[in-house]
């Protein structure tokens, strides 16, 4: 909805955040003779409450910087070069029609790969719905699997509460113990900051678990640094000493969960000291924090997406959904796990993808493996690749395999872009694509119970288009006959929210562009589970068929980081590098900001004083990470705030910013456990003098 301001020629225009980001936030633009002036949080939404992030700050800054994606370009130079030359939407549009009825007359629909990204969350714009989505399944196209984000911890939540929603996260301040597990929200989703300083203000204690002293940490009542990927190890040792306490809530566990004898007898394997020597966490500190857990009620988990990219993240968030069902936290007001709230959003979004438009069966490439789907798979190749709100040669693991894949001269690349990324330069024609504040979408939030519509505020810039009218044009140029495939958004947006769940009640698009934003009609209080949980048998499934059959050990346990706990990986290459967010960037986003990187600096990499002086490093100095898959340059922090056997650097730099390369180039193409999710924080590297 447009909202008149205190003059006539401002308005005040309601819309939403699309980053990848819990927060969902809800914002408001004001526009002054046809130009957006301001954007700041809407001082309405109870999530957001009137703040945005030090990035999106920036938001209308970036939308006009000059470097800006205005029309349709087609390559001129060799791949990896960035040399276009402007072209009309006509031509692009008709050699992009030509292109692909060649390649799916030659090679079959699945020759065509959508690869969408997390450059807009947006049902109609973004990866939530795919944008075009009914158009490349007309077409048969290969399936994407959008699993570069959450898919490991939540196929762990589906196995273990047969969703990946878990309590609302407004209700951490209900909570009297908090714990912040691998997740730093003073840097990445800051809002939910406000609900624990809520909880601490009513006398709640809190933990921060990572293996950094992030900002976040520093601020925490105490802090445990477990080595990365061994944090179901950690909360197997806690479980041992609140079940040898006698603290475990046996009317629960009768009542509400499957395999709790099989799953004790595992957490039997596990006592503190056994957890120690995994996690290199102090023996006392296990204890402690076991203690204090088994007797305060409510305690309330707060993870969030780092915790779980290691090749055992489904198993980790298996184990720590079990603590609150041992503890019984999961009846509890302000008790329980909160991991993401998408699980409870009941759009009809099988009306939105339309999945039924397909030809048959096509198999589904993922986007975390890129470069072995350009370069490995056949039967048939990928020879068209179309890239949507993603910037896959910044941000996708094995960057160098990437690339090769990228570069394939037989390849026809198609790239929806804001800006000139590393990806943009293997394109071989660029489509200009509007900003959020410049087209219009729908949003769901994986941190809080709120929807939101995003009204267009402006005009979009030069010729750029929505991602979903881009493909109604192109759909018009293919000839496709499919009256679905040129739904309006509008259209879209409704027949997306007439789901008929009762959660949905009252919620229309009429309702929420007048107000920009409702919370789903849960109860009150949100109580999600206290009566069962939506699994199989309606309990939580410490044994659960699910994970069984998808490979994993029915019962939920430890599974090692394959890295991380290699020995002879660890003997050739001793630090184990994470790469959490930045404070300045989301995922690759903000990185070409003037102002942004400035604050940002260099690509630097932290580690403790220990391995500095191993290596005879020090302070300052440039060095190069790396391993036998690639490297990158970095500045060396020498820190405490690592634990020692650490490396710590920030992703998000674009690589022809940082030396041509950042830490994407060290992580390998492996699947997690779980829900084929990537691996970024499994990795070992050895650091050297630069040069």
């Amino acid at each position: 909805m447009v909202d008149g301001g205190a003059a006539s020629s401002e308005l005040k225009v309601l819309g939403a955040c699309p980053l990848d980001c819990p927060d969902g936030c809800s914002w408001v633009v004001t526009v002054r003779d046809g130009k957006a002036v301001r954007l700041r949080g809407n001082p309405d939404h109870p999530y957001t409450r009137g703040a945005l992030c030090t990035k999106v700050n920036r938001w209308l800054e970036r939308a006009e910087q000059p470097d800006r994606i205005l029309y349709p370009m087609r390559r001129v130079g060799a791949k990896g070069e960035g040399r276009f030359e402007r072209i009309t939407w006509d031509e692009a549009l008709d050699e992009i029609a030509e292109r692909l009825r060649g390649v799916i007359g030659e090679h079959g629909g699945e020759a065509v790969w959508p690869y969408w990204g997390t450059g807009t969350l947006g049902y109609l714009q973004g990866c939530e719905g795919f944008g075009g989505r009914r158009f490349f399944n007309v077409l048969g196209a290969s399936a994407h699997a959008v699993d570069i984000c959450s898919a490991a911890g939540a196929a762990g939540m589906e196995a273990a509460i047969g969703s990946a929603g878990g309590m609302d996260p407004q209700d951490l301040a209900h909570a009297k113990l908090v714990l912040l597990w691998g997740t730093n929200p003073l840097t990445s989703g800051h809002h939910v900051w406000k609900f624990v300083q809520d909880a601490r203000k009513a006398g709640a204690r809190l933990v921060a678990i990572d293996p950094v002293r992030t900002r976040t940490a520093q601020q925490a009542d105490e802090h445990l640094a477990p080595l990365p990927g061994t944090d179901a190890a950690l909360a197997l040792g806690l479980l041992n000493v609140i079940v040898g306490l006698g603290a475990q809530d046996e009317d629960f566990l009768r009542d509400h969960t499957q395999g709790w004898e099989e799953f004790r007898e595992r957490i039997a394997e596990f006592p503190p000291e056994r957890a120690a020597e995994i996690t290199g966490v102090p023996v006392a500190d296990i204890v402690a924090l076991g203690e204090r857990i088994a007797r305060t009620r409510p305690t309330a988990i707060r993870a969030t997406q780092g915790i779980q990219r290691h090749s055992g993240g489904g198993a980790t968030l298996r184990v720590l959904a079990g603590i609150p069902a041992v503890t019984g936290d999961w009846r509890l007001h302000g008790g329980g796990l909160a991991f993401s709230t998408s699980g409870h959003i009941k759009l009809n979004k099988a009306a939105l993808y339309r999945d039924d438009l397909r030809p048959g069966p096509v198999r589904t490439l993922s986007m975390s493996r890129l470069g072995e789907g350009l370069l490995d798979v056949q039967d048939p190749p990928v020879k068209a690749l179309f890239v949507i709100a993603a910037n896959p040669a910044g941000s996708t693991p094995h960057q160098n395999k990437v690339r090769r894949g990228l570069a394939r001269e037989d390849l026809f690349t198609v790239v929806l872009e804001q800006f000139p990324t590393d990806t943009v330069d293997y394109a071989d024609i660029v489509l200009p694509a509007t900003a959020q504040h410049e087209h219009a979408d729908l949003h769901e939030a994986y941190g809080h119970l709120h929807l939101a519509w995003n009204e267009p505020a402006v005009a979009p810039p030069g010729e750029c288009l929505p991602t979903s009218e881009t493909f109604r044009r192109l759909a018009r140029r293919m000839g496709i006959e499919e009256p679905a495939v040129y739904d309006s958004d509008e259209r879209l947006a409704e027949q997306l929210l007439a789901s008929g769940h009762p959660w949905m009640a009252g919620i229309t698009l009429d309702r929420l562009r007048k107000e920009g934003f409702v919370r789903m009609a849960v109860p009150d209080p949100f109580v999600p589970y206290a009566d069962g949980f939506p699994t199989p048998s309606g309990r939580l499934e410490f044994r659960s068929a699910r994970a069984a059959g998808a490979g994993a050990d029915p019962l939920a346990g430890y599974v090692p980081p394959v890295e991380v706990a290699d020995p002879e990986r660890a003997r050739r290459y001793p630090l184990a590098l994470i790469s959490a967010a930045s404070h300045e960037f989301l995922n690759t986003q903000f990185a070409n900001n003037p102002e942004l990187r400035r604050r940002a600096g260099e690509p630097a990499v932290r580690v403790h004083p220990d391995d500095a002086a191993a290596r005879g490093l020090a302070d300052g100095q440039r060095v190069r990470v790396g391993n036998d898959r690639g490297s990158f340059e970095a500045v060396l922090r020498v820190s405490d705030e690592v634990r020692p056997g650490v490396a710590a650097t920030a992703k998000g730099h674009w690589p022809r910013f940082a030396g041509g390369a950042n830490a994407n180039a060290v992580v390998d193409e492996r699947a997690t456990d779980l829900g084929g999710g990537p691996v970024f924080h499994d990795t070992r590297v050895e650091i050297t003098a630069a040069g």
